[in-house]
């Protein structure tokens, strides 16, 4: 009997808000594309980086040196697309609802998969997502407009540094989402207890304190101003990596596109 796991590639439904994190990579294996914001809650998601292994350690240590917006979850073998640690059968290479390839620091491509793409000295490294923040809170009641309009929010670099490691350095990359003025503890609260997913807000308010301009005006994502009652606040994001890679010249690699994170076992407390 022919496995979901080796079904041909396809059109393939989104999966529930209920899938398990298997049936979510199962699902872009079968050819499924699009964001996992909303799905297999209770599960810690990652965005992924496919870069040389002999810039993998180094890019590493970058990520443990900044546990806020690159909080590293597993670095996989050189050649290797499984990563046991965060789940079974997963293979990074096709487990994503879609990537992106990038050449000198510039977009070089967005297939659907990489298994024409890979290498034998290429490394996965996954970060924490903040999508896994969502489940708990929902659970708490707290609204959040970005999933009302199915979207993720924008995303801005800022005037703070990241700190170095070697050749990789850069801006720290946020993410920012407009909350009730009431549920701003209580998001508070709820982030700190996932510091594999960003943890709690690194600021809240006057995008100015940033360096942000403009809040209608991201670098990446969509804009999503606060409304009357309601307050901005900002985690670390994994774009923060994109940035370091682009400056440290790596010549190839690889990511997720926007909102398209890898999904693994791992649980996250809600």
């Amino acid at each position: 009997m022919t496995r979901a796991a080796d079904a041909p590639a396809g059109a393939a439904a989104r999966p529930g808000p209920g899938a398990s994190p298997r049936a979510v990579r199962l699902a872009a294996r079968a050819g499924h594309a699009g964001t996992t914001s909303g799905l297999a809650p209770g599960f810690l998601q990652g965005n992924l980086v496919v870069l040389p292994a002999e810039a993998a350690a180094e890019f590493a240590e970058f990520c443990r040196r900044n546990p806020g917006p690159l909080p590293l979850l597993a670095v996989g073998r050189p050649g290797d697309p499984a990563l046991p640690a965060l789940g079974e059968d997963i293979d990074v290479r096709r487990d994503l609802g879609g990537y992106q390839l990038w050449a000198g620091g510039q977009p070089a491509g967005a297939p659907a998969d990489l298994l024409a793409h890979w290498r034998p000295d290429d490394v996965a490294v996954v970060v924490g997502c903040w999508f896994s923040q969502e489940a708990a809170l929902a659970a708490a009641g707290v609204r959040m407009r970005h999933l009302e309009q199915g979207i993720q929010g924008g995303l801005f670099r800022t005037r703070l540094a990241a700190t170095p490691a070697g050749r990789f350095h850069g801006p720290i990359v946020v993410s920012a989402r407009p909350f009730a003025d009431a549920d701003v503890p209580a998001v508070r609260r709820l982030g700190a207890r996932l510091p594999q997913a960003h943890g709690a807000p690194l600021h809240q308010g006057d995008p100015a304190a940033l360096g942000i301009r403009d809040l209608r005006r991201p670098d990446f994502g969509e804009p999503l101003p606060p409304l009357p009652g309601e307050t901005m606040l900002y985690w670390g994001c994994g774009l923060t990596a994109h940035e370091a890679l682009c400056r440290a010249g790596v010549p190839r690699y690889a990511t997720h596109r926007p909102g398209c994170m890898l999904v693994t076992d791992l649980p996250a407390p809600v």
